[in-house]
């Protein structure tokens, strides 16, 4: 049985090798070698700038949901910004998904919830649109400060 809970210290190295992954997937760079480091202040302090929750498959991480509080101008109110949503490959079609993103619906901190996914991933578009989310057409960028 698969439970979703709060991530733990103790869980680190295995969220980091679940992030890895998800970067992976999602055809990233890799993740930076000190990003543990710079990870366990954001989700350990009190309170966390960053929330996350983890899927535990009998004490084996097998997905993750993580999001921060942000605040949008064009509302002047705030929202859930959720950043990943992750399950490893061979996990996805149990509903283990649907547990994690009603996890996070529960503890929303705002009017909604905003996220994004790759244009190419339709899997995930078709389980976002499932539970109600309509797409919002962007175009995403990054720019090194």
């Amino acid at each position: 049985m698969t439970l979703v809970r709060s991530v733990r210290p103790d869980d680190l190295p295995a969220l980091l090798a679940l992030i890895a992954d998800h970067a992976a997937y999602e055809r990233a760079a890799p993740v930076s070698p000190d990003l543990g480091e710079r990870l366990a202040p954001a989700l350990f302090t009190d309170p966390p700038p960053l929330r996350c929750l983890v899927a535990d498959d009998a004490g084996t991480l097998v997905g993750y949901a993580t999001w921060t509080r942000d605040f949008a101008t064009w509302t002047g109110r705030h929202y859930t910004h959720l950043d990943c949503l992750y399950l490893a490959d061979t996990q996805r079609g149990r509903g283990l998904g649907r547990q994690l993103l009603d996890a996070v619906i529960a503890t929303a901190d705002g009017d909604e919830i905003q996220w994004q996914t790759p244009v190419w991933n339709t899997d995930a578009q078709r389980f976002y649109e499932r539970f109600g989310a309509h797409p919002a057409a962007k175009v995403r960028y990054t720019l090194p400060a």
